[in-house]
């Protein structure tokens, strides 16, 4: 299996003055030599004239891919005025870190939610040989993968996690779900000789028929862990509360009354509104 490889060629400052000289001394001896030499001249001025379109430009960051009649002849990344082959057919390949930003997909979560959701892949070709002959046009390629890798990550996990769920979820573990698609794209895309440096998400939401309902849910369960917390710190209080009463021997409380103490106190500290106090001015009893 081919793999790239340096190509072979000249530094073309080097042949611009060595290609300036012989085409001047070729002009000369057309005019000045005589017979045989006069023709000889002039064939060698025509190869020196071909030999012109050997000369190319390598810019800093990219690959020319060399080809003679289709068979691969190395990749020159030398940065520079570069001589080659005039033969040779020199294709330019980038080889500069891009961004490809994919549009946003609409799809099913693990659990069957439909989400939309959207990521940035930071790539770069570092195999030519691969990225001009593996795949028709690597460019497009990146992209279809890159999209078809986020979808089937998007269908792997859940949006979030329920309260007895302990699986990576696309919203809560977004470092963890960022390596994974990376590690997916760069499975797919390495056959196109391109590395990929990083991968996030850019977008993530619920579709917008199910949005609305999303968020009451999320809102209910912010709710209801409000209250579970305030039940068990009004429960430690009324705790404290009677326990230190006993201790002290404030007052002394049968059951009955300790249970009516709790529950008036429980709904002093639990509800949403304040309470408003009622005065005994009576007995205890």
């Amino acid at each position: 299996m081919h793999k790239e490889y340096d190509g072979k060629s000249v530094s073309g400052y080097t042949m611009l003055v060595v290609l300036m000289v012989a085409q001047l001394a070729g002009v000369f001896f057309i005019f000045a030599a005589p017979g045989l030499v006069k023709v000889l001249a002039v064939l060698g001025t025509i190869i020196v004239f071909i030999c012109w379109f050997g000369l190319y430009m390598v810019h800093p960051n990219q690959g020319r891919v060399l080809q003679l009649f289709g068979n691969y002849k190395g990749t020159e990344r030398r940065p520079g005025l570069r001589w080659n082959n005039p033969l040779y057919s020199k294709s330019a390949v980038s080889l500069r870190v891009r961004n490809f930003e994919s549009g946003r997909l609409k799809v099913n979560d693990a659990n069957g939610n439909p989400i939309e959701i959207a990521a940035v892949v930071v790539w770069r070709v570092v195999d030519t040989f691969d990225a001009v002959f593996e795949v028709d046009d690597y460019e497009n390629y990146v992209s279809i993968q890159s999209e078809a890798a986020l979808r089937n990550l998007a269908t792997s996990y859940p949006y979030e996690h329920d309260t007895d769920d302990h699986r990576l979820t696309l919203r809560g573990h977004s470092t963890a779900i960022a390596e994974k698609l990376r590690e997916e794209v760069q499975e797919r895309l390495g056959k196109a000789g391109v590395e990929v440096l990083e991968a996030r998400l850019s977008h993530l939401a619920y579709s917008p028929e199910i949005a609305q309902a999303m968020l009451q849910r999320q809102q209910a369960s912010a709710v209801l862990a409000a209250r579970k917390i305030i039940v068990q710190g009004a429960v430690g209080m009324v705790k404290d509360a009677i326990e230190q009463l006993a201790s002290e021997e404030v007052v002394e409380l049968d059951d009955e009354r300790k249970a009516a103490m709790v529950s008036n106190l429980l709904v002093v500290l639990c509800g949403e509104n304040n309470a408003q106090p009622v005065l005994n001015t009576g007995s205890l009893y």
